[in-house]
């Protein structure tokens, strides 16, 4: 335990956000919070260690980095998604793909940005916003499971990330109006990729109510939230 740092994890999206703590005198998990709590959430008055901010945005594609040109980044991401006049595109190195996510997170509002500037380091140093695909694809080392399946869903859009071992054979986001639809893109990939739901875990990083929880386990050996 004395080697747990101060850490805080934010997910940020278009109705409001969470953030897990872990420390050596707290775990503990937020729960969804609306926008304005911002600025009286205790948690977020102090600073940490280690902060980390994922932003749910769907502008982002994951492209091999010998074909990555920081010039080309913005005409790379409007081959895949319609991205908005003002959007800032940005990107990041993925070594361990060997691939460059190319991303946005202008997805309207500035909460994001709030958080970043409110929740420090020790140092002073702001944390960067990253798209939730891109702390995806990171934590897909923390699943032990050899079919690593890892998800989320908000704002009415579902991240997937799906891997074998070490190798990475989905990353992409689907449009899905309710939980239900988000549950088809899931199972439909599996059978793409020939992957049995029966026999794998499905990890998923945002909040599952009780009704959702009991759909998934209809279909899967497993559950976890991350």
């Amino acid at each position: 335990m004395n080697n747990i740092k101060d850490r805080i994890s934010i997910q940020v999206g278009l109705s409001g956000y969470s953030f897990k703590i872990e420390s050596q005198r707290e775990q503990s998990a937020s729960g969804w919070m609306p926008a304005e709590s911002i600025f009286t959430t205790s948690q977020l008055q102090r600073r940490y260690d280690d902060v980390s901010m994922s932003v749910f945005t769907p502008y982002c594609t994951l492209v091999p980095e010998n074909f990555h040109r920081p010039d080309l980044s913005r005409e790379l991401l409007s081959e895949v998604v319609s991205l908005p006049d003002n959007a800032v595109v940005e990107y990041v190195k993925l070594p361990e793909f060997n691939a460059v996510m190319v991303y946005s997170v202008s997805i309207g509002g500035t909460l994001h940005k709030v958080l970043s500037e409110s929740v420090l380091r020790i140092d002073g140093s702001k944390s960067d916003p990253r798209p939730e695909l891109y702390h995806m694809l990171k934590s897909l080392g923390d699943v032990s499971e050899y079919n690593k399946i890892l998800a989320s869903y908000m704002d009415g859009v579902l991240y997937l990330v799906i891997a074998q071992g070490r190798t990475l054979l989905l990353c992409n986001t689907f449009e899905a109006q309710d939980f239900t639809t988000a549950q088809y893109f899931i199972f439909l990939a599996l059978k793409k990729l020939q992957l049995n739901a029966e026999v794998s875990t499905i990890c998923f990083r945002t909040p599952l109510d009780e009704l959702q929880l009991m759909s998934l386990y209809r279909y899967f050996k497993n559950v976890d939230t991350v």
